[in-house]
């Protein structure tokens, strides 16, 4: 059994988990943005690039996520367990070709003012509640995409460095906004239950958004993290 095969990934789309948070609390509340993306492509051909030492490791204050490519082999493929074609539409965005084995892209948020949140909910069944909140600074229109993501701690699943596994991913346009009120205007918001693939480790999972403006730049960030509920 090689290292990923735990980690197939049927990607689902989704609406949000109620009661969830009254147990616990996962949000990017209170978190800093991160100071760049940094993306790490890894073809499902290549079972050496992940385990790789020379992985491209994220900076100070930076968020490294990483996807799985389909690879040329299909479903004999060593990491096919975990390919996602998900990471063929980000490639796309990107204007970059699948990996022959592995590379990495590094993009970094020009801030201007907008605030975003992202959350998400416990599971329940094989889904999980996850939503993406952007209060703009300015106007429109804007690309959201928000991914459900397995942190694999480094030195597990024979990975030498942590990685944040691309699960699942939605992408969302907030561009038809003049027919909103002004109070909607003011908070675009997307919730949606995502699906949770078979043998992912629920304990893991988080959600990561960015919205991109009509240049397909950057202009926010943000990542969930748990909290215990208050007693």
């Amino acid at each position: 059994m090689n290292k990923l095969s735990r980690l197939a990934i049927p990607l689902f789309g989704l609406l949000a988990a109620a009661g969830a948070q009254g147990q616990s609390s996962c949000a990017s509340d209170g978190l800093p943005q991160p100071v760049a993306l940094l993306e790490r492509f890894i073809s499902a051909d290549c079972e050496s690039c992940w385990s790789d030492p020379k992985t491209a490791r994220p900076g100070r204050g930076e968020l490294a996520l990483d996807w799985i490519v389909p690879g040329s082999r299909g479903d004999d493929a060593p990491l096919s367990a975990a390919a996602s074609r998900d990471s063929l539409e980000r490639l796309h965005a990107l204007g970059r070709k699948p990996p022959l084995q592995a590379e990495a892209s590094r993009l970094k948020p020009r801030p201007d003012g907008s605030q975003l949140r992202v959350a998400h909910g416990l599971p329940f069944d094989n889904y999980i509640g996850t939503s993406i909140e952007l209060k703009p600074a300015s106007g429109g229109p804007w690309k959201a995409w928000l991914l459900l993501v397995e942190t694999v701690p480094s030195g597990t699943e024979g990975s030498p460095v942590e990685r944040n596994l691309v699960r699942n991913a939605l992408q969302t346009a907030w561009d038809n906004t003049t027919q909103l009120s002004k109070e909607e205007q003011n908070r675009l918001l997307e919730s949606r239950p995502m699906s949770i693939p078979e043998g992912a480790n629920r304990e893991r999972l988080r959600v990561v958004g960015w919205v991109e403006d009509a240049r397909g730049q950057i202009v926010a960030a943000a990542q969930s993290r748990c909290r215990p509920a208050a007693r």
